[in-house]
């Protein structure tokens, strides 16, 4: 069983930052990608940045420049660093991790998310 947990999230001024933090825990032998995606209200889930293990990283063009996304293996730990907030960056933030076990079964896993809200 894998568990993965945000936190980080919280309320934030236009111009502001938050670290988003995503943990993992439970049956991992190995974890490739990592990523952050996001879901407005009445809107669907949009990607925001995707990590390898081996440090390629993709950011949608909406946070390009201001969201850094990074990754702590040996933690089993994926971060979003979200600088310069915008009201339209009010989203619920989930993380994703495509983990293996330990017999060599690979999914993609979701964490349950945490709220960012944007506003003055």
């Amino acid at each position: 069983q894998v568990q993965l947990v945000e936190s980080g999230g919280g309320l934030v001024q236009p111009g502001g930052s938050l670290r988003l933090s995503c943990a993992a825990s439970g049956s991992i032998f190995f974890i490739n990608a990592m990523g952050w995606y996001r879901q407005a209200p009445g809107k669907q889930r949009e990607l925001v940045g995707t990590i390898t293990r081996g440090g390629s990283i993709t950011y949608a063009g909406s946070v390009k420049g201001r969201f850094t996304i990074s990754r702590d293996n040996d933690k089993n730990t994926v971060f979003l660093q979200m600088n310069s907030l915008k009201p339209e960056d009010t989203a619920v933030y989930y993380c994703k991790m495509t983990i293996s076990d330990y017999v060599g079964y690979s999914m993609d896993y979701w964490g349950k998310g945490t709220l960012v809200t944007v506003s003055s």
